[in-house]
């Protein structure tokens, strides 16, 4: 048998490109960082959050 010089063709390369990977690893980050301040007490704001109250709740009385 002779070399040619060329490999057996193996097909396309698997896996994702690298900018979707690196994407699903920053999601995944934002996510995280996300769950952990909500469970450490940070909360997910809202409107009472800014009338200073210390309350929750609104009051249009």
């Amino acid at each position: 048998m002779t070399d040619h010089g060329t490999a057996p063709d193996d097909g396309p390369p698997g896996g994702a490109p690298r900018w979707v990977k690196v994407l699903a690893v920053v999601g995944l980050l934002l996510v995280l960082l996300f769950v952990a301040l909500h469970l450490s007490g940070g909360g997910f704001g809202g409107p009472g959050d800014h009338l200073g109250t210390g309350r929750p709740e609104l009051s249009w009385s």
